[in-house]
């Protein structure tokens, strides 16, 4: 595999210790670290301790089927987005619907083929990253700062700190590139537009406005250029 997986953890759920052990070699060898479970009970404790990225979950187990710990897991908010992988040597229709149905994200069938295997974790956790990047996009944390472009709110710690629109836009404007130098004529450009006329001294008004709430560590301004927000 070409990503790095070093950090990757990888849940095995299966009662057969031979699957256990052919899986953990082969993903072992991509880098990844890998835990392992006999039973779906022990499935959802180890879970919970280990905290894995993805979970390979048999479906025929006795006690709790693999289905049922899939509904188990999903009703935990810790693993509402864990991608979970179903194995088995079932192929029938009813029993695919079955395992997606209840929040499986695959349906991977016995045998396995290594090279099957280990290009559909990746995808599987290649499309979580991405999901998780794209959900994460409308927020900026710099030290102490919270800011959501969504909610149009910026938070220190739990108090929520109090602009108006055109103050956040201009906050960020200036976080979204930390380091960044902005002249004023694309702060002008970018947060009224070429057709809106302001006067000159706008901009500072609302630079001294971010700084009297925020502090004066985060705004600097570089004189006769712009501003920049500081890391």
């Amino acid at each position: 595999m070409a990503e790095n997986t070093s950090s990757r953890k990888i849940l095995i759920v299966d009662d057969e210790p031979d699957i256990i052990e052919f899986l953990q070699y082969n993903l072992k060898k991509e880098g990844f670290v890998v835990v392992s479970a006999n039973d779906g009970r022990q499935a959802i404790a180890i879970a919970e301790k280990e905290k894995p990225d993805l979970i390979i979950l048999d479906i025929m187990m006795p006690e709790l089927d693999g289905v049922e710990t899939c509904r188990l897991l999903r009703s935990k908010k810790e693993f509402a987005t864990t991608p979970i992988a179903f194995l088995t040597a079932r192929d029938e229709d009813f029993a695919q619907i079955t395992a997606l149905d209840v929040g499986g994200d695959d349906y991977i069938t016995k045998p396995i083929k290594p090279r099957v295997l280990i290009s559909r974790i990746g995808a599987l956790l290649r499309r979580t990253a991405a999901a998780a990047d794209e959900d994460n996009a409308h927020i900026i944390e710099v030290h102490d700062i919270k800011i959501d472009s969504q909610k149009v709110l910026v938070f220190r710690g739990e108090e929520v700190i109090e602009f108006t629109r055109r103050e956040f836009e201009i906050l960020w404007l200036l976080a979204s590139k930390p380091g960044r130098v902005f002249t004023r004529d694309e702060i002008f450009d970018k947060i009224w537009g070429n057709d809106v006329i302001v006067g000159n001294r706008t901009i500072d008004v609302h630079i001294r406005k971010l700084r009297e709430r925020l502090g004066d560590k985060y705004i600097k301004t570089l004189k006769g250029i712009g501003y920049k927000f500081e890391f």
